[in-house]
């Protein structure tokens, strides 16, 4: 039995044992759809979460007298924790192959900035290019594995998503942003503005449990890009890099790093859609209609 089927087969075995204990009232059962939306949501933290492990706990207790650069081990357990998910079937080869295709956009972006003196790597190592170390590439690429395990984990579907060349078009624009505006004007407020005209009547259908819900686009897309601030500032605290404003000690992140996570998260969604293309939902049950949705992560 591959982990994936005895991780299948656990969470069944624990849905049968709770279900009858959530059907018993209506309170129940929004605490227990509650529970179920966390743990698919930790769930499709996997990368994300061993990486944030990763980074802290190296911080905190890798060995200064250590043969390995803390940093260079840090590769080696992304290549690994990567290779584990491919090999356990926790993630698709395209899946992986769009997020390959992210890490190598971050890095390319990772190497300009650096050399902008936009953010430092303060430790030493030597799997590194232009002084940028490979590991870095890995963080963009936990954001792609979360939106595409949050895709299939939660079946999102649509409402009134916009035509595809427009998300395109808004994530080339992005991405090219972050380089240009170095040497020209800033288009940043344009493109918040942009992507609030073309996702600005869209929805997510989620299926946390088995009733369809929804949200606006724009809010979850806030929502995720608030959550990698939060992440952005546990890696600043380990010293995974560091902003020039914290070489004299660790603070916050300002908030507004927040808008080019919500840019650069929108380049790796729209990237995300080349293997999970956006499918329409059609209008929601009426109040009480149940899908037949497994709660069974996959």
């Amino acid at each position: 039995m591959s982990l994936k089927d005895a991780i299948k087969g656990r969470v069944e075995a624990l849905d049968a044992w709770a279900r009858p204990w959530a059907e018993r009232s209506q309170w129940r059962a929004w605490a227990y759809e509650f529970l179920l939306f966390g743990l698919k949501q930790a769930w499709a933290c996997l990368f994300g979460g061993l990486m944030l492990v990763l980074l802290v706990g190296t911080h905190l207790l890798w060995p200064d007298d250590a043969p390995l650069a803390r940093y260079d081990f840090l590769v080696i357990a992304s290549v690994a924790i990567q290779a584990a998910l491919l090999m356990t079937k926790l993630e698709r080869w395209d899946e992986a192959l769009v997020i390959l295709i992210f890490h190598v956009v971050g890095t390319v972006m990772e190497i300009f900035k650096t050399a902008h003196g936009s953010w430092i790597y303060p430790e030493e190592s030597l799997l590194r290019i232009a002084g940028v170390p490979l590991f870095s590439g890995f963080m963009y690429a936990c954001v792609g594995s979360y939106i595409a395990r949050a895709m299939r984990l939660f079946e999102i579907k649509f409402q009134n998503y916009p035509p595809l060349w427009t998300t395109w078009a808004l994530a080339l624009l992005a991405y090219i942003n972050f380089f240009t505006h170095h040497y020209t004007i800033d288009i940043r407020l344009g493109l918040f503005a942009f992507s609030a005209l073309i996702f600005g009547r869209a929805w997510f259908v989620f299926t946390p449990d088995r009733r369809p819900r929804r949200m606006p686009m724009l809010v979850g897309l806030l929502l995720v890009a608030l959550f990698i601030w939060i992440a952005e500032n546990a890696g600043t605290f380990a010293a995974a890099w560091v902003y020039p404003s914290q070489r004299d000690g660790w603070h916050i992140v300002p908030i507004d790093k927040m808008g080019a996570w919500y840019l650069l998260m929108l380049l790796s969604f729209v990237l995300v859609t080349l293997v999970h293309k956006p499918e329409l939902s059609p209008q929601l049950p009426a109040r009480g209609g149940i899908a037949s949705v497994s709660p069974v992560p996959r």
